[in-house]
């Protein structure tokens, strides 16, 4: 994909056109909300929009837009016309309307339109599958005004209205202590590849930031680095954080009418079946692939055709294959039925309905339901089920680009977020019962920011230091003191980040040590600043306390490939 957008990007960011932004209304006021009867013909439309994951559901119907013989979704006995349909309001039109009984999008766009969804008891929708995340294929670009996501108040950003970049623009002020309020938001009616698109409106003297495809992504930070100002590129601009760090925020997924579930259940349960054998023939035909193979070819050509409208797109096709993370029948298990998991439907709708309840585009009840599946029949013919995960991150590269960072003094250097624990003089045990509130934040952050690098950065007391130095002890003595406050520092870091993965056990979820770091500073680092070349004195009783502390941060490491570990 990335070759054949940014193509077009690159023609359309010198041509001058006018941006020409809408209004970004409810979609009650947008879509009619009249409802028909679902058509129940012999053919079954099927939505699928321009996405990776939906390429399994064009494998599933055998490569093509119509249901080919002997297809995964022909032997189950279905006969589906997959139409793609990237406007979601005109999605909502014909789901409405009954031409489809099936809704395609984000956790964000089916909770932007649940009222006039929700409005009649027969169009109310239920979440039956969850296809993806978005694992790279989505990116948060600023100008270089633009530090950490906390820089982003009072700031303005451009994004497509009723698209993908809702959630993730909601999520990424909810963790910088920011609300919507905070920023001023410019919406645009397309994505990409038109003269109307956030990369259009980033070229803008007043436009700070813009949500975007990973293509269009690449082309303004020449190529994922630092924009030169040349090409299409926009000098100084940089991708804060694509969907590789924020890999759990913007879940692909189906949804299907409430009155067809109730009478066509059987179709819709073969329908989902369907979808989770394609995807399984989809891996496993990518990952024993040769680019010879007659299957490969036949399938990633139909994925061309059917997402970008020519089978020679085929570097395109594979690319969009990349930026998207299925997750299979173990991660249907988790998103739908898991009350505990930190990045289920449950709570991917509650985010998504309070911050667009804050901008006026839904109400505060614009939820979202999933089914009770019964997964046990559903899992009927796959292979892929209960293997355990791998760890993500090289432990032995991510502490080399740590010990790099705090060496250089840069760890606030592709920081996302950071925030503090305190603890109480002489103490070594951080039970669950004390830190409860923190170790849960802790865990929806790794859960949700997955490709980010968390360290644990402990901070000591620098009283003893300075007392023995107003004593007038030996140097070595004072080094020494100082390394002792570094070992110290370490393993309460330590004890912390061993602590929050038992605490997370406990709530049958698995966090992934190789995405913690943990870092001792001493006191060499105190909230109290440093006087000369040592810590200042504390003045009081709550400057003192405020230096025995821990420190969260959560970095972006995108630009160190050799960090993530490889499948």
């Amino acid at each position: 994909m990335k070759n054949f957008l940014i193509c077009i990007v690159s023609a359309l960011s010198i041509s001058g056109f006018a941006q020409n932004y809408v209004d970004n209304k409810p979609m009650k006021d947008v879509v009619s909300g009249k409802v028909g009867q679902v058509y129940t013909g012999q053919v079954t439309e099927v939505p699928i929009i321009s996405w990776g994951g939906d390429i399994a559901t064009i494998h599933a119907n055998g490569d093509a837009v119509m249901t080919k013989k002997g297809s995964i979704f022909n032997q189950l006995g279905l006969n589906i016309r997959l139409i793609r349909q990237d406007v979601f309001s005109k999605q909502v039109e014909d789901y409405m309307a009954g031409k489809t009984p099936y809704l395609r999008g984000t956790v964000g766009m089916i909770t932007q339109a649940a009222d006039v969804l929700n409005s009649n008891e027969k169009t109310k929708p239920v979440v039956i599958y969850q296809m993806t995340w978005s694992n790279g294929g989505d990116a948060f670009v600023v100008k270089d005004n633009i530090k950490s996501a906390s820089d982003l108040k009072g700031k303005t950003i451009a994004i497509q209205a009723y698209g993908p970049h809702t959630d993730y623009l909601i999520r990424i002020l909810k963790d910088s202590g920011l609300s919507l309020k905070d920023v001023n938001i410019k919406w645009t009616r397309d994505l990409t590849g038109t003269d109307q698109t956030p990369m259009e409106a980033f070229y803008e003297s007043n436009v700070d930031a813009a949500f975007v495809i990973i293509p269009d992504a690449l082309a303004l930070t020449s190529g994922g680095n630092i924009g030169t100002g040349s090409e299409a590129s926009v000098k100084g601009a940089k991708i804060l954080m694509s969907t590789k760090t924020a890999n759990r925020v913007i879940a692909d997924i189906y949804a299907v009418r409430s009155d067809y579930l109730k009478t066509n259940r059987a179709d819709v349960e073969k329908f989902v079946r369907g979808l989770m054998l394609g995807q399984e023939a989809l891996e496993k035909l990518v990952a024993n692939k040769t680019k010879k193979s007659q299957d490969y070819r036949k399938m990633i050509k139909g994925a061309a055709l059917a997402l970008l409208d020519s089978e020679a797109a085929v570097a395109d096709a594979e690319g969009m294959y990349i930026d998207a993370e299925f997750v299979g029948f173990d991660g249907n298990v988790k998103f739908l039925n898991n009350a505990q998991y930190p990045r289920n439907l449950n709570r991917l709708n509650t985010e998504a309905k309070t911050g667009l309840s804050q901008l006026g585009l839904a109400s505060k009840g614009a939820s979202v339901k999933g089914i009770d599946w019964d997964f046990g029949f559903l899992k009927a013919g796959l292979s892929n089920i209960g293997k355990a995960e791998s760890p993500k991150f090289d432990s032995d590269k991510v502490a080399e680009v740590v010990t790099r960072k705090q060496q250089q003094g840069s760890l606030e250097d592709g920081e996302l977020f950071s925030f503090e624990v305190f603890f109480q003089p002489n103490q070594s045990n951080f039970s669950a019962s004390l830190y409860e509130d923190s170790f849960k934040r802790v865990i929806d952050l790794a859960s949700t920011y997955g490709g980010a690098v968390i360290t644990v950065e402990g901070h000591s007391d620098p009283m003893g230091y300075l007392r023995k130095k107003k004593a007038n002890v030996p140097q070595v003595v004072l080094g020494q003191t100082k390394q002792s406050a570094r070992n110290l520092s370490l393993s309460r870091a330590q004890a912390v980040r061993d602590s929050i993965i038992e605490f997370a056990k406990k709530d049958g979820l698995s966090l992934d040590p190789s995405q913690f770091a943990t870092i001792g500073h001493g006191i060499a680092m105190p909230n109290t600043g440093v006087c000369g070349t040592d810590p200042c004195a504390p003045k009081n009783e709550s400057e003192w306390r405020s230096n025995m502390r821990v420190v969260f941060r959560i970095i972006q490491v995108e630009a160190e490939a050799d960090v993530f570990a490889p499948l």
